[in-house]
C-alpha cells in the first residue's frame, strides 16, 4: 500500500508538470499570435494639424510698413511635406525670409534657406496646382528642400519643359490659401526688375516677418 501511495504520488508530480508545460506552451503561443497581429497591421499614416500664418510686409510701394497675413490650411495626406512645411515654421527658419520670385498671372515664390535637406516628393493622383494651393518648388525630382510657391492662376497642366511634364506631375501641393488671397495676388503685380526673366525679383523686398504655426 505505500508503493501505491508513492507512485501515485510520483504519476501526479509528473501531471502536474506536464499541465504546467502545456500552459506555458499555450501561453506562449497565445502572445505569439496577438504580437503578430499587431505588428502585422498596416501602420496609421502620420497626420499634420493646422493650419500656418505667414506674416508680410512690403508690397505696397507707397506703404512699406503695410503688414497683411496669408493663412495656409496643411493637408493631412501630404504628411512628409506638410510636416516638413511645418517644422521649418515651429524652428523659425522662414522668418524675415523673402517672395524673391514674382510673377504676375503664374505664382509667387519664397521661403528660400540654405542648408536644408531635401524630401521625397508626394505627388500622388490628388496633386492639382489650382488657384490659391500652395507647393514645393524644386530642381528635379526628390530635390524640395525649403522654397515654397502660391499658384495664382491654375498651373496644374502647364508643361515646365520640353518634353511637355506637367506642373501636377511635377511639384507636390500641400495646402490651400484659406485667407488672404488677396495679399498674394496684390504681391503677384508689385513691380519687379525684370519682368521678361525666369526669375523676375521685387524691386522693393517682400517679407515673411514671422511664420506662425496656428492650432
Amino acid at each position: 500500500m505505500p508503493y501505491k501511495l508513492k507512485t501515485s504520488a510520483r504519476k501526479s508530480r509528473r501531471n502536474k508538470r506536464i499541465g504546467i508545460v502545456v500552459a506555458i506552451a499555450l501561453l506562449a503561443l497565445i502572445i505569439g499570435g496577438i504580437a503578430f497581429y499587431v505588428f502585422s497591421q498596416p501602420k496609421p499614416v502620420p497626420t499634420v494639424q493646422g493650419s500656418v500664418l505667414l506674416e508680410v510686409k512690403g508690397w505696397n510701394t507707397t506703404n512699406p510698413t503695410q503688414i497683411g497675413n496669408i493663412t495656409i490650411l496643411l493637408r493631412d495626406d501630404k504628411p512628409t511635406t506638410s510636416g516638413h512645411f511645418k517644422t521649418l515654421v515651429q524652428q523659425g527658419s522662414y522668418d524675415n525670409t523673402t517672395f524673391h520670385r514674382v510673377i504676375a498671372g503664374f505664382m509667387i515664390q519664397g521661403g528660400h534657406i540654405d542648408g536644408v535637406a531635401a524630401i521625397p516628393d508626394e505627388i500622388g493622383s490628388n496633386n492639382s496646382n489650382v488657384r490659391g494651393t500652395i507647393a514645393m518648388a524644386n530642381a528635379g525630382a526628390n530635390t524640395a528642400a525649403s522654397d515654397f510657391f502660391i499658384n495664382t492662376v491654375d498651373n496644374g497642366n502647364k508643361a515646365i519643359d520640353n518634353a511637355g511634364t506637367k506642373f501636377d506631375s511635377a511639384y507636390t501641393v500641400f495646402g490651400t490659401v484659406t485667407q488672404g488671397m488677396d495679399i498674394v495676388d496684390a504681391i503677384s503685380h508689385v513691380p519687379v526688375d525684370d519682368p521678361n526673366s525666369q526669375s523676375p525679383k521685387p524691386l522693393q523686398d517682400v517679407t515673411i516677418i514671422k511664420a506662425i504655426a496656428l492650432p
